[in-house]
Order: C-alpha cells, then structure tokens, then sequence
C-alpha cells in the first residue's frame, strides 16, 4: 500500500484505518448482519457522514483494500520495466496478492463472505470492476497492440486466478497453472501458437 505523503493525506488514511479495522472487528464479533453503520461509526469514534466519506457501504468496510489491489493490478502493467513481458508481472502481481490474502489471520473474513449473500454479491462486482480496470491498462499500452476483446478476456482471466488460488490447497501451485493457461492465451491473441480454424475445411 502507498504511503500517504502529506499531513492531511496521512490522517485521511489513518481515519480509514480506523474505521475499517472496527467494522471488522465488530462484523467478527457479533456477525456481519447484526451490526449497523451507527454501530460502526461509534466503534470508530466518528460521525456517520465521515464513515461515508470513506466507505461508500456496509459492504464496503469488508473490503477495505479494494483500490489499493486495483490499483496494483493496474501498476503491474503500467511500471513494469521496459520490453518486461506483460504476463510475468502479471503473475508476480498476483501471486502477491494471494499471499496476502491466503494468510491464516484472513480465514475468518472469507469464512463471513462466503456465509453472506450481500458480501458475495459486493465482491463480485469488485472482481467485475477490477476486471475492467486492469484491461483498460492493457488496451492503452501501445507495446501490446491487442484487440479491446482480448484485454478484456485475459484481465478476466487474470482476476479469476486470484480467486481460484485463493480457494485452492496449495495457491500459489494454483497460480502457476492458470498462468500457464493465461500465457497460452495470451500468445494465440498475437498470432503466435493460435489454433488454425478448422471451419473452412
């Protein structure tokens, strides 16, 4: 995560924090369902409009780190290092973000994601989102030259590793296979290794 440079930028971060760390502990405490946003803004010793002004919903707070990881996933792409293979950051990238999110201190928010509707819902729309964002940093990058399709198919793709891994026995082996996938993938959308088309024989 970047570190806020500026005082007021430090603070708004600190007040974010703050807030998500307390709707987590209360949403494990007492279940997700049978706490509110007043309950939340109290426990955090903040006014409800400030807890808005940060998190947009409920939802929200159980996903504290939602543009952080965008903008990861986008910064994969755009600061890789000069003729780096797109790919490869890409899989570093992720294997990262499944690290973190593989770890055992973590088990008890995806065992409440998954137990809530509403939360699978939010986090679907966020993979959507992510999705959208990463292949958007694909399509503007003039050294890729792919088709809009095609950034889309293999940001889509490179979301759906994270999820994959972080649900299976061994995440970063899982990370390693669908990458090989997505290479291969990857390389037919340029020409190289495509399949020829049978439809005219």
């Amino acid at each position: 995560m970047e570190v806020p440079t500026g005082r007021r930028e430090r603070k708004k971060a600190a007040t974010r924090q703050k807030i998500a760390d307390a709707a987590l502990r209360l949403f494990l405490e007492h279940g997700y369902d049978a706490v509110g946003i007043r309950d939340v803004a109290a426990e955090a010793d903040v006014a409800v409009t400030t807890l808005f002004s940060h998190f947009p919903s409920k939802e929200a707070l159980v996903f504290g780190q939602d543009e952080d990881f965008e903008q990861r996933l986008t910064r994969a792409v755009t600061d890789r290092a000069p003729h780096e293979p797109l790919v490869p950051a890409l899989r570093r990238e992720i294997q990262a973000l499944v690290r973190h999110c593989t770890a055992d201190s973590t088990a008890p928010i995806w065992r409440m994601i998954h137990a809530s509707p509403a939360l699978r819902e939010y986090e679907e729309s966020m993979r959507l989102r992510h999705a959208e964002s990463l292949a958007t940093a694909i399509a503007a990058d003039p050294g890729l030259a792919r088709t809009p399709t095609a950034c889309r198919a293999i940001a889509r793709f490179v979301i759906d590793a994270y999820s994959l891994a972080r649900e299976a026995a061994d995440p970063q082996a899982a990370v390693g296979e669908v990458f090989q996938m997505i290479e291969a993938a990857w390389a037919v959308t340029s020409g190289r290794g495509a399949v020829p088309d049978r439809s005219d024989r």
